[in-house]
């Protein structure tokens, strides 16, 4: 089966959004990141510093913060409607036709296509941690508290809304760990895939 909709979920620092990007750019296909963001914002009215981080992150470190945030008279959190904004979104843009699509839960909002290739980013701790500080500057934590609390929350949300481990291996046809093969072998490795997911479409 040809796979024409390829989702990236990643570790923070994996390099998980450049190798999408450069994927998309070979592909000659759309890339939906901060894309998907512009989307929810127009729909709801939400600003695009609330998306970004309600959309992809838990509250807090601990499962049990979605107990205590506000709900309306129907039980729907704020981040719920976001969830549910961006859920159309994800299904929206996969329905147009091929492209990448980055984080936001879109291998667990697609699972049921049979069209789309779900890959796993991750990277050793000292390759991130590196990674990290070059593309965002120092700050008063450390790189390496910064990755394990950014994946900590991204792992609670996912968890959150669609009861299955983020990173977990079964939930992904492909796992590749950018500080062994790098962002470029990443992307070849990706292309190998979907070029014999097509040779095995007969």
């Amino acid at each position: 089966m040809k796979k024409t909709i390829i989702t990236i979920s990643r570790e923070f620092g994996s390099g998980g959004r450049t190798v999408g990007k450069k994927l998309a750019e070979i592909l000659g296909i759309d890339y939906y990141d901060k894309e998907i963001i512009e989307k929810v914002h127009d729909d709801t009215g939400f600003t695009k510093e609330f998306i970004e981080e309600q959309g992809e992150y838990s509250p807090t470190k601990n499962f049990f913060s979605y107990a205590f945030i506000g709900r309306d008279t129907n039980g729907i959190s704020m981040n719920d409607y976001v969830w549910n904004a961006q859920r159309k979104v994800i299904i929206d843009v996969a329905d147009k036709g091929p492209c990448v699509i980055v984080g936001r839960c879109a291998d667990y909002i697609l699972r049921n296509r049979s069209d789309v290739l779900n890959v796993f980013i991750r990277g050793d701790m000292e390759t991130k941690a590196k990674r990290i500080v070059e593309l965002y500057g120092e700050t008063d934590d450390n790189p390496k508290k910064r990755l394990k609390d950014k994946d900590k929350k991204r792992a609670i949300n996912y968890k959150y809304y669609t009861d299955r481990e983020w990173g977990a291996c079964q939930n992904y046809d492909l796992s590749i760990n950018t500080s062994a093969v790098g962002i470029d072998g990443a992307v070849e490795i990706i292309l190998d895939m979907l070029k014999r997911c097509e040779e095995q479409k007969d």
